[in-house]
């Protein structure tokens, strides 16, 4: 009897087994079809997924990014504060000359003496004073003050006379002027050398 129960246990599952192949057969071929009928749709699993990755691969770009450059400080490249404006036969005695006012803010200023460069900044509230030549004066269009072509002050509210830049000459003889140094009438500046350049 334990024979018979065998033999009948190997028959059942060798029947067992066959069923399911063909189970697993028709399950793989019906996954198969539906596959091919949804080819072009994704799931919501699928969209959230790729999701995610494109998220994660925008924060990794931009912390990325981010690190490159912050290997280039911020650094501000000043240009250099003299310049060669010139000869000084180039100037006309008892004119101010507006040529490097657009790109220097100063006038440079001929008077029978020699030479001197004005900062074109008002000392009221920094504003910059225009030349009017027809009143032989500077007027700050703001407040209204005014300078004479000496660079004293003489109305308006600006408290003191504009500031001088350093002029010199250069080794070949034209003049030098420096804006990054400045001297103030009422400090007693103006009488020091690079303040007024004597012809």
């Amino acid at each position: 009897m334990a024979k018979d129960k065998q033999e009948f246990t190997k028959e059942e599952a060798d029947a067992l087994h066959s069923r399911r192949r063909e189970e697993q057969a028709v399950e793989a071929g019906r996954r198969k079809k539906q596959k091919a009928q949804m080819a072009g749709v994704w799931s919501r699993r699928d969209f959230f997924g790729r999701l995610g990755w494109v998220g994660f691969g925008v924060f990794s770009l931009a912390t990325l990014l981010a690190a490159v450059r912050s290997a280039f400080p911020r650094v501000l490249f000043k240009p250099d504060t003299s310049f060669k404006a010139g000869w000084i036969d180039d100037f006309a005695i008892g004119e101010v000359s507006e040529k490097f006012k657009k790109d220097y803010r100063i006038w440079v200023v001929r008077s029978e003496d020699g030479v001197y460069a004005l900062y074109a900044k008002c000392t009221h509230l920094g504003c910059t004073p225009r030349w009017l030549a027809s009143e032989n004066k500077f007027k700050c269009p703001c407040h209204g003050s005014g300078f004479y072509p000496t660079g004293v002050h003489f109305e308006g509210p600006a408290p003191r006379p504009l500031e001088r830049v350093r002029v010199a000459r250069a080794d070949d003889g034209q003049l030098l002027i420096d804006v990054g140094v400045k001297y103030r009438q009422e400090k007693g500046d103006w009488e020091k050398p690079g303040a007024f350049l004597r012809v």
